[in-house]
């Protein structure tokens, strides 16, 4: 479940940290050894989840299995790891659009080049974003909390 060929974009987990994750089991299965089992794998692999955000992964169980098969699962995570894909796709698109490739197609359609450089921009803000998540630590996040707490204690004095 947790292999990266099993992953649905080419994105290796082990490159970045999960920031939230769910794991769905389909079977006849004890839900106290789905607990014991995520939180095993949680605890052998702490560094590839993020310490600032408790209780971030989740699991459930339905008992009954999929049809033809004794039991499966479903694994959904939120990993810092999706940025690579993100920057391949940008370099990609950055490419095309400095030769102005396929642009005739969307402007005839009514789109502004504007927009392509605006979803540019909008694609790296969200690769900075996932690598600050995946470098902030909980110490960090304390300490910023508590800038907010000082800015608010002024405003109400």
């Amino acid at each position: 479940m947790w292999d990266s060929k099993n992953m649905m974009c080419a994105a290796d987990p082990r490159h970045g940290r999960y920031l939230t994750a769910s794991a769905m089991f389909r079977g006849k299965m004890s839900t106290k050894e789905v607990d014991e089992q995520m939180l095993n794998v949680q605890n052998k692999n702490s560094s590839y989840f993020v310490e600032w955000i408790p209780n971030n992964v989740k699991s459930t169980v339905c008992d009954i299995p999929p049809t033809g098969l004794a039991m499966a699962s479903t694994f959904i995570g939120n990993s810092t790891s999706i940025q690579e894909m993100f920057r391949r796709v940008s370099e990609q698109f950055t490419a095309m659009f400095r030769r102005k490739a396929f642009l005739h197609w969307y402007t005839g359609e009514g789109m502004d080049e504007m927009e392509f450089t605006e979803a540019e921009s909008n694609m790296n803000d969200l690769v900075s974003e996932y690598q600050q998540y995946q470098d902030a630590t909980a110490d960090e996040e304390g300490e910023y909390e508590d800038e907010e707490e000082g800015e608010y204690q002024g405003d109400y004095q």
